[in-house]
């Protein structure tokens, strides 16, 4: 053998070994699931094992929050890691603008196969034709999979935009297409993304459809004190909700035996997140869009190479910080335009002088408004004008909420209108206005709420 072909060969095992050490990247994304459905949150419903298993031995996000609580522009913040008003996916059924840079774009770039499973919302076309699909090779996927399945009828659409009837409980279905493409894939690096609807209610009859027998298995059990204290429809949902929660802890329990099975664990990065919570109409007419803790406060965690062992992280997280956290951890640079930044240094109790003590809320479609949550502190303005929902922003906005989250953590006490705490107001209105123009924003005007000189603490009143 010559030298240069000796050479040649080394330099050929050097690059196939680089290709194999990349870890391959899963996200596990369900719709519009709580924080406290989760055992590490306290719930002593015992729903969610796996999940509780991999925060303990992971990374857990303690304070994990959304920065848009609604379907569309959460999913845009996660693609993209940009804020709805600067992507423009402010609300439901705006697509990503063609061109548009998301994370399955990143991942190709840097030699993974890319693949997506499941809801899309992103699009506003059904199906969703290969221009509209973000970048992602492998498609099984559909944009709205509340409208086109039910729980026991799966319907999405392959690559031709034929659809496909898949077998069993929607989530098991889903989580079967998952394992296949695992399994498929398993000799290269790649990013998978699995959404799923689940536990998002179905629309077309507004119920919460668990599989067979799992519903009355949570009926009539404990109930997060927000839910029992205020009117809404946890009593009728409640069972439903829970069971759905656990089966997808059952099918991510399934996804995390594939991975031991075919000797992937230790060379796979696995994210369990969500794109909102659920008020079961305790704040407004309908399930989320509202700034309170039920809307937009959601599990997160991680496993796998760089997070095995990372401990719990107490700042506050946004949504909007994990796609660069994803690159990061996959060693692929973060582009500039991501807004939110890698939570890495935050692991194994890492303190980062810099890391923002708060983070900024969107939301929209109903009304216009914005909040910031800190360690302690909800703050949160709103434009009353409903014709404003039309738009990403306003030029004016009047207080809203004020909610101090260490006494209160369930926000059943606004205290928006308390003359005791006018200069916490003054200090969050200023910070949330700093926020709004760092995420590209005009700086709008905001109308103080009249106060009150009172000592007692009074009940919020749901209108």
């Amino acid at each position: 053998m010559s030298t240069g072909n000796f050479c040649e060969e080394v330099n050929s095992l050097s690059t196939k070994e680089a290709a194999t050490t990349k870890p391959n990247v899963i996200v596990f994304f369900t719709d519009q699931q709580r924080w406290d459905t989760t055992g590490v949150h306290d719930n002593p419903l015992d729903i969610t094992p796996n999940f509780d298993r991999m925060a303990m031995r992971g990374t857990h996000v303690y304070n994990s929050v959304t920065c848009q609580p609604v379907c569309g522009p959460a999913r845009a913040v996660l693609q993209t890691g940009m804020y709805p008003t600067t992507t423009g996916c402010f609300r439901n059924h705006i697509p990503l603008p063609e061109g548009t840079r998301t994370l399955a774009h990143h991942f190709r770039g840097a030699g993974y196969t890319t693949g997506y499973i499941g809801k899309w919302h992103l699009a506003d076309e059904e199906p969703v034709t290969e221009p509209r699909r973000g970048g992602y090779e492998y498609w099984m996927g559909t944009d709205c999979l509340e409208f086109v399945s039910d729980a026991y009828e799966a319907i999405l659409y392959n690559n031709d935009n034929e659809p496909v009837k898949l077998p069993g409980y929607r989530v098991d279905a889903l989580t079967d297409v998952a394992i296949r493409y695992i399994d498929e894939h398993q000799q290269e690096p790649f990013f998978l993304f699995i959404s799923y609807i689940e536990p998002h209610h179905q629309n077309h009859n507004d119920s919460y459809p668990a599989p067979d027998g799992y519903r009355e298995k949570y009926t009539s059990k404990w109930m997060p004190p927000d839910l029992a204290a205020l009117d809404g429809s946890a009593q009728q949902h409640m069972g439903g909700y829970c069971g759905m929660i656990k089966r997808l802890d059952e099918a991510f329990g399934r996804l995390l035996d594939t991975l031991k099975s075919l000797g992937l664990s230790d060379n796979t990065i696995i994210m369990y997140s969500s794109d909102h919570g659920n008020h079961f109409r305790t704040r407004n007419k309908e399930y989320k869009r509202s700034p309170h803790e039920s809307s937009v406060r959601v599990p997160t965690a991680f496993q796998g190479p760089g997070f095995n062992g990372g401990g719990q992280i107490r700042e506050q997280v946004s949504l909007i910080d994990l796609p660069p956290t994803l690159l990061d951890a996959a060693g692929i640079p973060v582009p500039p335009e991501m807004q939110g930044r890698s939570i890495l240094p935050l692991l194994h109790g890492r303190h980062c002088e810099d890391w923002p003590q708060e983070v900024l809320i969107q939301f929209g479609e109903d009304h216009v408004g914005r909040a910031i949550r800190t360690k302690r502190w909800k703050y949160s303005v709103l434009d009353p004008n409903t014709s404003a929902k039309q738009f990403a922003g306003s030029e004016r906005y009047e207080e809203q909420y004020l909610y101090d989250l260490e006494c209160d953590p369930y926000e059943l006490v606004n205290l928006i209108d308390s003359g005791l705490h006018s200069g916490f107001i003054r200090e969050l209105r200023e910070t949330l206005l700093r926020r709004m123009e760092e995420a590209g924003e005009s700086r709008p005007e905001i109308v103080e709420a009249p106060r009150k000189m009172k000592k007692e603490r009074y009940a919020h009143q749901i209108k």
